[in-house]
């Protein structure tokens, strides 16, 4: 009888689950049919086949991916819930500013998910063949960096581009995914680290020789994300404290030299401290953000009632200003709040995960999306100085959708019981 209430308990349990996943499910979906009938209906004059495909794409794509994810994954399903949904905000703006960048951004979208499911089967097949290898990751993160320095253009004041058959591609990006499997690594192996002085800070020399590269090639953004990356990782598993206070003063000290040193650094600043100064020429992109943010009030102008053109790069860098706009503050607050709800995703995967590895590839994951999203929310609302880069599954663009979509899937890996995949 006590067998039968705990199969009956367990089995109102996972009823109770499936219920609450067809709720995300029926939320996104009703969110993203609402979203387009209003742009549909701002661009009706423009409505074609590609409009079709674009709706429909959205709308099944993203509804199978989270099926076919709760069907072979035993791991956490919300991520990519979370994640679809981020993404449906961004590529519903992006199509409501201009629609061929929205149908480009579909067909990117397509080839992310295929990328997240193709590395998600390889990670999980051979979990174990991924640990640890230390030189490796590291080797293909500053192969990526040099090839950056010696092929790369300068594109938006970053020297951060490679043209690849007429496409552009930002190696920095998929770098990020490299960095992140190679600080996991070191961390797997932390007691090999700890004989000398020199091994046990070998980690932060590694990251601040990366971090002199992107100041090199005046991509300040990235090189906060990897700080942030390895400061949060040495907190938590770094039993020297000393260790990530000495990193935290050495960043201090980095940035006040380069503010000395280097002229686009004072410029960040100058700009944040007081951008109407130059409202014509260096202030004018984050004077038209806070116009918009302010248009937008509460619940906004409406789809298609506002005026993101006006805001430079408004489907990519300042894209967060453009979805105020129109959605409104509550909408900007929404988005805030997917990114909290991933990152506590992340944190409960890192602390449930029993291999060493996948614990800390999940933590520096999350943090990866949250220091991305962080330094841009906070820029466009003129909170921290500002610097472009992309906000993970919102902005248009390639090379970023793809790699963010490939750092999803290994987080998804690392949601799982690999423990007891080889039990």
């Amino acid at each position: 009888m006590n067998k039968l209430l705990v199969w009956k308990e367990d089995f109102d349990d996972h009823r109770s689950v499936q219920s609450h996943h067809k709720g995300i499910l029926g939320l996104l979906v009703s969110f993203q049919a609402l979203a387009l009938a209003l742009v549909f209906i701002y661009h009706i004059q423009d409505l074609s086949i590609d409009s079709l495909f674009f709706a429909g794409g959205l709308i099944l794509t993203s509804s199978i991916a989270i099926v076919i994810i709760r069907k072979v994954s035993t791991g956490d399903p919300y991520p990519l819930m979370i994640v679809n949904m981020i993404f449906s905000i961004g590529v519903i703006m992006i199509y409501r500013i201009t629609p061929d960048l929205g149908v480009k951004q579909m067909v990117i979208y397509l080839m992310a998910l295929f990328a997240y499911f193709s590395f998600y089967f390889i990670l999980k097949v051979g979990h174990r063949f991924w640990e640890g290898r230390i030189i490796f990751y590291y080797g293909v993160t500053l192969a990526l960096f040099l090839a950056t320095l010696v092929f790369g253009k300068a594109l938006y004041g970053a020297k951060n581009w490679i043209e690849i058959g007429g496409i552009q591609v930002q190696p920095s990006e998929f770098a990020k995914i490299s960095f992140i499997f190679f600080v996991a690594s070191w961390f797997m192996r932390y007691e090999e680290f700890q004989t000398s002085l020199l091994k046990k800070l070998s980690l932060t020399i590694a990251t601040f020789f990366l971090i002199g590269l992107f100041f090199i090639q005046r991509e300040l953004g990235t090189a906060v994300v990897f700080f942030a990356v390895l400061l949060v990782a040495q907190l938590a598993y770094e039993k020297n404290r000393w260790i990530p206070a000495m990193n935290l003063i050495l960043a201090v000290l980095g940035l006040f030299v380069a503010y000395h040193i280097f002229s686009y650094v004072q410029d960040r600043f100058t700009i944040w401290q007081d951008p109407w100064a130059d409202y014509n020429n260096k202030g004018y992109q984050i004077i038209q953000a806070a116009f918009a943010l302010a248009s937008g009030s509460f619940f906004g102008t409406g789809v298609g009632l506002g005026q993101p053109g006006r805001v430079p790069l408004g489907h990519s860098d300042f894209i967060f200003a453009s979805v105020v706009e129109e959605f409104g503050s509550m909408m900007g607050i929404c988005l805030i709040l997917l990114f909290v709800i991933l990152l506590y995703r992340g944190f409960k995967t890192a602390m449930n995960q029993e291999r060493d590895f996948y614990s800390a590839l999940a933590l520096c994951v999350v943090v990866i999306f949250a220091a991305q999203a962080f330094i841009m929310f906070a820029g466009t609302m003129k909170l921290i100085p500002l610097t472009g880069i992309t906000i993970p599954f919102l902005t248009y663009g390639g090379s970023s959708l793809v790699s963010s979509f490939v750092l999803l899937a290994a987080l998804q890996v690392a949601s799982e019981d690999l423990m007891g995949m080889e039990a």
